[in-house]
């Protein structure tokens, strides 16, 4: 089936993702630099209260620089050592262009574990020659995209255009439920929600039932999909 993964900040939002039928989580702080680097504490508790994979965001500073890149690598190891297993990160230029030297030095603090390159992608200068310039990178196993800075409702045609690629696309950035027909049509089989399963706002927890929705309704259009290429 396909995979639904939820932003948690802690592991009261996690139990309760995990509640609603995620598949995996996103563990992040501070929503309002759009998602920085847990604390090693946190990473601990969540870890000790789900079963579900954690994918922990590498990312210091607000923006897509990767600012102290010592500190950056030296969180890195603190978060592999509080046992994180699975990362979120990207870093871009002053032009835009990937930090490739940056995004290497972090894999290889966190050793072959698998990674997903984040919404930086949605701010790079030439999202193909990023895509060619990360695609051979060890671990790296999807990209978090809207298809444009502003989310999906303008960026759902890149996304379309990108299913095909050899990295999968976990398509999230104001993605709604009216969404899904067309990108599953397209192939796309990985979602990724944040305000959408917290009805109440940022300041209000996870809501089981809300993340049962989208299980629901991911499950039930994916299923339509696969009906109708087997017709």
């Amino acid at each position: 089936m396909a995979l639904l993964e939820v932003i948690a900040l802690d592991a009261r939002d996690a139990l309760a993702a995990q509640k609603g039928g995620a598949d995996r989580v996103e563990l992040v702080a501070d929503m309002a630099a759009d998602g920085l680097s847990p604390s090693p504490a946190t990473v601990a508790e969540v870890r000790a209260a789900v079963d579900l994979p954690v994918r922990v965001m590498i990312r210091l500073t607000d923006g897509f620089a990767p600012g102290d890149l010592v500190g950056l690598v030296r969180r890195t190891v603190e978060l592999r050592s509080a046992g994180a297993e699975e990362f979120v990160l990207g870093f871009l230029t002053a032009d835009g262009d990937v930090d490739r030297p940056a995004v290497t030095r972090v894999i290889e603090a966190i050793d072959g574990a698998p990674w997903t390159f984040h919404r930086a992608i949605d701010h790079c200068a030439d999202r193909a020659a990023l895509r060619a310039a990360v695609a051979g990178l060890p671990g790296l196993d999807g990209f978090l995209t809207a298809g444009a800075a502003t989310g999906v409702d303008d960026g759902i045609a890149t996304l379309i255009a990108e299913a095909s690629g050899p990295q999968r696309i976990l398509a999230g950035g104001g993605l709604r439920l009216d969404h899904l027909p067309r990108l599953s049509a397209a192939g796309i089989d990985a979602f990724h929600i944040g305000s959408a399963a917290r009805p109440h706002g940022w300041d209000s927890p996870v809501s089981p039932a809300a993340v049962r929705a989208w299980r629901t309704a991911i499950d039930d259009q994916t299923l339509r999909v696969r009906s109708k290429t087997h017709r």
